[in-house]
């Protein structure tokens, strides 16, 4: 690639038990989640179920909405790491178009997956702009490759914007569209910008 992706930063080097209850709370958070929804997780079970004091979860993470973004940071580097080195299609090594099209199918499990979480680290993970950075570059990246003209920084972030939760909640549940309608959807659309035609 021509210009580097912004990765999720690696938070500096955290004392030792800085980073056990670091550790501890996301995964007591984790587990909680996956007792029930994201949205009924409180700052006092997670405090409770990792065994210290709630101030210590505030000091952590600064409020709910950090610690769910937190939690969504794992993932969201995994994914990225995927996308930079994992296998084809949508690490390196396949064609340009099946890399854009295996990227809006991983893009749109892993924000269905994450739907709940998303909503509930708000504002925080809104304003995360290394996620969207990355989305858009590796978007821009494939589009170049595939000789694509025009405004494609505006074109990726189209790309992007139609796999963004609301609109695929949008899709499901109001629409009534099953989750391969969707990422059929995606893929035409992205057929249709870069004009290529099955």
């Amino acid at each position: 690639m021509s210009e580097p992706l912004p990765l999720l930063t690696t938070p500096p080097p955290e004392r030792r038990d800085a980073a056990r209850n670091r550790e501890a709370l996301l995964r007591a958070a984790a587990e909680l989640i996956e007792g029930c929804d994201a949205r009924a997780v409180t700052m006092d079970a997670v405090a409770a179920r990792a065994g210290v004091g709630k101030g210590t979860v505030f000091r952590r993470f600064g409020s709910r909405e950090g610690l769910m973004a937190a939690l969504l940071d794992q993932a969201e580097a995994d994914w990225q790491q995927a996308v930079l080195s994992g296998p084809p299609p949508l690490g390196p090594g396949a064609p340009a178009m099946d890399r854009l099209l295996a990227f809006g199918a991983s893009r749109t499990r892993l924000h269905l997956q994450q739907a709940a979480l998303i909503e509930a680290a708000g504002q925080v993970w809104r304003t995360n702009y290394a996620v969207a950075g990355f989305a858009s570059m590796h978007v821009r990246y494939l589009l170049r490759e595939l000789g694509v003209q025009g405004d494609l920084a505006y074109l990726a972030t189209a790309l992007n914007g139609a796999l963004a939760v609301p609109v695929l909640q949008q899709q499901l549940e109001a629409e009534g569209l099953s989750e391969a309608q969707v990422v059929g959807g995606w893929q035409e659309l992205a057929r249709r910008v870069t004009a290529v035609r099955d």
